[in-house]
């Protein structure tokens, strides 16, 4: 320990120096310090010029706590004492005053200690060469000494008594760790987010004084090109306020996986055996269509579920078939024989299409061979999966001719001999076993179609072991010694359906999955995946489970992973990976209440999706949701089916589900479920925890009973009059389920997390063709339109719902009605230029000057969130050039049908997107070449060809103008410009492979072209005077 003394000087002093001196076994302080004998006189000298230090120098040769040898006398000393003296210089004090404090009385333990110093030779080997100074770092090696007791160091000799610890206690006792979190919270630089919010208010209030400006300066020459400039430039700056105002607190976060396995996977007192302790997981995989979602895709998203780094007696697989097709059975069948191999990515089909050295940094000798053995093994897999439509064909037209010969038989001997003349032969679909396929036929009939057919749940790997099962050597095959061998449980659900039923497509068979795998597995815990989107990251799973199983975790509904694909072009042409959102929104709600549920890639907690309520909630009141105050527990009401009779005064997303069903089996798992998914309880701030070791009984193993009440749960009728889909699960009445089960949840206080790994988590593939694009940006639209004229609307909710989360889940209604005013404004370039006017009535220093402002602005914001987000300026640019391509495309129609929907009542149906290769197999990018045509290119087309010629005719005039208006010419151009280079990826796209441009698209441009030069000649005919109108005037002929 070391003590300081100082005080001010106002005239100069020279630097001050440091003083160092060591105890003795007296008390006494010598003095170290080389400085000593310096002599300062005259108007440098102070007594307070110098800092002293008093260094505690640890038992040395040259000093040692019984000797009284030590520097020269004339060194000063001081008198004082160590409030944090080791017990060991204190034992060592009290053995030198014994010995007399002689020079030569070093005690025992010191002598056996500095035996390789007993000669003065030896000590003179431990000096410095240079200074003469003995070197106390070469001393602790040639001597081997001691260091005491610590974690960084622990003595296990006869010395550690003198500390205390009298053999009771070791070294691990000593690095038993204290409680860590297993989750921190990592803000945005105050570097980069301070300038960001303070530019994003510089803006504000300049389009604010700027919109002012604009209402008081009209343009008279051109007042409706004024009025409807003014307009789309009022929402503009509307919509942008909703989307920048949730962006105000980005923040990342950091995941501990060291810390989850020493508490849920190492011996402790609670848990001898070291057995996981972690909760179950069940991961749902949806498909409905194996035409457009192809088996070998599905099964390799099922074979990267299967070798995902969790407790395989904890995880469970689950696949959806909503189309009942044997194809898919048969493929999940094989999918569940195939053996795997610890792997990065855990896909066989993007592990194996890697370009990378797979014997990189592989340590086992073995590895290439079991590589070879794998990929063969692998390719034979690919040719069964793809050769099953063949052979179940096959199979089925053989034995539908025994079974039709038979009946031919049957009906002969029954009719006299006779083939009645009525007599109809249904072929079905057979199954391996020689058994009729329950669910859709080839050939459907009644009862064997996409929308009749009966409930299938079939497990095809039971639960496992509790214990590892460790494999064996095996040389035909791998060598899978010390290899746990188990396979997670794995089940195959399609829910019946039959006419007359409302099935509400994939919220639909969510919910009857959910159901399902509450009576079979009932993990606490659900990650949701489409077919197409497999586990990159085998440690995904654990690290969404550190936010669950963190302090607070009890809180959470979800966690959503960021969504990643693969096969986009390089170029990302339509903005497919669409990293703004992903990486710019979604971290920005994660420091609000929370990411928006996307519909893949995302964690469920099994209570929150059954409709309850936090253990904990807190309500936001007062201007800005500023007054944050404990949400009161809201009680269950009476039983009632009468709608009507209840409270008005209860908000409908704040009542308690009541109605689950009348399954007896699901109804318990509830609660079981809730258990389960609490944190562990090893801290005082843990709240509403589970005690440690409650999850280490293995799971009873399944019985018939208990299939069988599986296949009750999704039968068509069990939903009726219940809460299913209302209050309970994945919400229907939307084409886009996933944000509004996401939105409810956070309406009842639950709160959501954005969890972001360094190897991507999940990766799926994404629409790179024009057409397909624009379709699946149409579906999510049409859901947002949906939701603004629904009761799900933001401006309805709860005051658990955070100020800006609510403004975010505004901006989700809201943003598609942002079309129509960019397709009046794209078209006001092209006007200005026909009518030779502007939206201003002349450049002047005022609107340049806001304009400056506003653009640079903009262009900082951007830069700055480019910082905070990671993502790219080629990302950001493609990501606005097709905000206006969707904008003046699927927005629009979006917008249009969610008008009709609400008005006419009429149902919006929508396709599934096609999953297959373009025709050119090898060219990953080949369906970025086809050309679709669709509706949704109209707008677009007709937004390019009027500005062209626009560009052309206001050039034009303004060339042969005997006074031509120079600025009202580049001001449109300028627009006109902004809008084609907008526009730009979409004219590309239309231009197919190699110029390949499809006839529409020429008949469409020639006829836009057309009229256009017509009704501006019509407009403005030609007056035969040779000079021009102020105004740019027409050109005479």
């Amino acid at each position: 320990m070391a003590t300081s003394k100082s005080s001010s000087n106002n005239n100069a002093k020279p630097p001050q120096a440091v003083k160092f001196a060591r105890r003795t076994a007296s008390g006494r302080v010598m003095s170290l310090s080389r400085d000593d004998d310096m002599d300062i006189t005259g108007d440098m000298s102070n007594q307070n010029d110098y800092i002293n230090y008093t260094v505690l120098m640890p038992p040395t040769p040259d000093n040692q706590p019984g000797s009284d040898s030590g520097p020269s006398s004339d060194s000063k000393s001081e008198q004082g004492a160590s409030r944090f003296a080791s017990e060991s210089q204190r034992m060592s004090r009290r053995a030198g005053e014994e010995d007399g404090g002689g020079g030569d009385g070093h005690g025992t333990k010191l002598d056996r200690r500095m035996s390789i110093l007993n000669s003065s030779n030896n000590k003179s080997m431990l000096l410095r060469s240079q200074t003469g100074d003995f070197d106390h770092n070469r001393w602790l090696f040639e001597s081997k000494a001691r260091y005491g007791i610590g974690n960084a160091y622990w003595q296990n000799d006869d010395d550690e008594n003198q500390y205390g610890t009298d053999g009771g206690v070791t070294m691990s006792d000593f690095m038993d760790k204290p409680w860590k979190p297993l989750t921190r919270k990592i803000k945005v630089p105050p570097g980069t987010l301070s300038p960001y919010r303070l530019l994003i208010v510089i803006r504000l209030v300049a389009l604010i004084l700027f919109l002012i400006w604009r209402w008081r300066n009209p343009n008279p020459d051109a007042i409706w090109l004024w009025v409807l400039s003014i307009i789309c430039e009022s929402w503009f700056a509307f919509s942008w306020l909703l989307d920048i105002l949730p962006k105000l607190n980005p923040i990342n976060r950091a995941t501990d996986l060291a810390a989850l396995r020493e508490k849920f996977e190492q011996p402790s007192p609670s848990n001898p055996t070291g057995r996981s302790d972690l909760p179950g997981v069940d991961v749902f995989v949806s498909t409905a269509d194996p035409e457009k979602e192809p088996p070998l895709v599905t099964a390799n998203t099922l074979l990267s579920i299967l070798a995902a780094d969790y407790p395989i007696e904890k995880l469970s697989a689950y696949i959806s078939d909503d189309g009942g097709a044997i194809l898919t059975f048969e493929a999940m069948a094989e999918a569940v024989r195939f053996a795997e191999h610890d792997i990065e990515p855990r896909n066989p089909d993007s592990y194996f299409s890697l370009k990378t050295d797979p014997t990189k940094n592989k340590k086992r000798a073995d590895f290439v061979k079991d590589r070879r053995w794998v990929k063969r093994e692998y390719d034979e897999f690919k040719v069964r999966i793809n050769g099953l439509p063949e052979c179940i064909r096959k199979r089925s037209e053989m034995q539908n001719s025994k079974e039709e010969a038979k009946e031919k038989r049957l009906a002969k001997e029954n009719n006299g001999g006779q083939l009645p003349p009525d007599f109809k032969y249904d072929k079905a679909t057979w199954m391996a076993d020689g058994t009729h396929w329950p669910g859709t036929w080839f050939n459907p009939t009644a009862d064997h179609s996409k929308g009749d057919h009966a409930g299938i749940v079939q497990v095809m790997s039971k639960f496992p072991e509790s214990d590892p099962v460790m494999g064996c050597a095996d040389e035909k095959r791998l060598d899978f010694t010390g290899i746990d061998i188990r396979i997670p449980m794995f089940a195959y659900v399609s829910r019946e359906k039959r006419p007359g039923y409302d099935h509400n497509k994939k919220a639909g068979a969510m919910n009857g999955l959910v159901r399902a795998s509450a009576v079979l597995s009932n993990g606490p815990f659900i990650l949701n995946l489409d077919c197409d989107h497999y586990i990159y990251n085998s440690l995904a799973i654990k690290e969404g489970m550190c936010f669950m199983m963190d302090r607070g975790g009890d809180r959470i509904c979800y966690i959503q992973f960021p969504q990643r694909f693969e096969g986009i072009d390089p170029s990302d042409r339509y903005a497919n990976h669409n990293t703004v959102f992903f990486d710019g929104s979604m971290r920005a709600l994660d420091g609000l209440q929370g990411p928006v549920y996307v519909g893949t890639g995302c964690m469920f907690r099994r209570y929150a999706l059954y409709g309850f309520h936090p253990p904990r909630a807190n309500e936001y009141t007062g201007m800005f949701g500023r007054v944050k105050s404990r949400a009161e527990t809201v009680p269950a009401q009476p039983h009632s089916d009468d709608e009507e009779a209840q409270p008005l005064n209860v908000h409908p997303d704040l009542e308690l589900p009541r109605k689950f069903g009348n399954s007896t089996l699901f109804n318990e798992s509830i609660a079981v479920a809730e258990f389960q998914g609490r944190p562990l309880a090893d801290h005082p701030s843990v709240k509403n925890g589970r005690p440690p070791g409650a999850l280490l009984a293995p799971r009873p193993p399944l019985d018939a009973p208990t299939v069988a009440e599986a296949v009750a749960v999704i039968s068509c009728w069990y939903e009726d009059k219940t809460d299913w889909g209302g209050k309970i699960g994945w919400i229907y009445g939307s084409v886009t389920e996933d944000v509004v089960t996401g939105y409810r949840m956070h309406n009842r206080g639950w709160r959501s997390v954005y969890c972001v790994t360094k190897r991507d988590a999940f990766r799926g593939t994404a629409p790179i063709n024009l057409t397909d694009r624009l379709h699946q940006v149409l579906r999510w639209a049409t859901g947002s339109v949906e939701i603004f004229y629904s009761r799900n609307n933001p401006l309805l909710a709860t005051r658990r719902l955070k100020f800006l989360q609510r403004i975010a889940y505004l901006n989700v209604g809201f943003y598609p009605f942002t079309s129509i005013f960019l397709v009046v404004y794209c078209f006001l370039p092209a006007l200005s230029l026909f009518s030779g006017q502007f939206i201003v009535q002349g450049l002047n220093i005022p609107f340049l000057f806001y304009l400056l402002v506003i653009t640079l602005t903009l262009t900082f914001i951007s830069l700055l969130e480019v910082k905070w987000s990671g993502i790219g300026l080629e990302e950001w640019w493609r990501n606005e050039q097709f905000w206006v391509i969707g904008g003046t495309s699927a927005h629009l129609v979006a917008v249009i049908q969610g008008l009709l929907k609400v008005v006419a009542g009429i149902e919006i149906s929508f396709t599934l997107t096609s999953k297959s290769a373009g025709e050119d197999e090898e060219d990953i990018y080949a369906d970025l070449y086809i050309v679709k045509w669709t509706s949704l290119f109209i707008m677009p087309l007709t937004i390019i060809i009027v500005n062209l010629v626009a560009v052309v005719i206001g050039f034009s005039r303004t060339v042969y103008s005997v006074i031509p208006q120079w600025t009202k010419l580049f001001g449109g151009l300028f627009f006109a410009f902004w809008v084609l280079a907008h526009m730009y990826p979409f004219a590309k796209g239309l231009m197919g492979r190699r110029g390949r441009v499809p006839t529409i698209v020429y008949v469409w441009s020639g006829l836009v072209s057309i009229t256009v030069s017509l009704l501006w000649i019509s407009i403005s005919p030609p007056d035969g005077n040779t000079s021009s109108s102020a105004g740019g005037g027409s050109v005479q002929v």
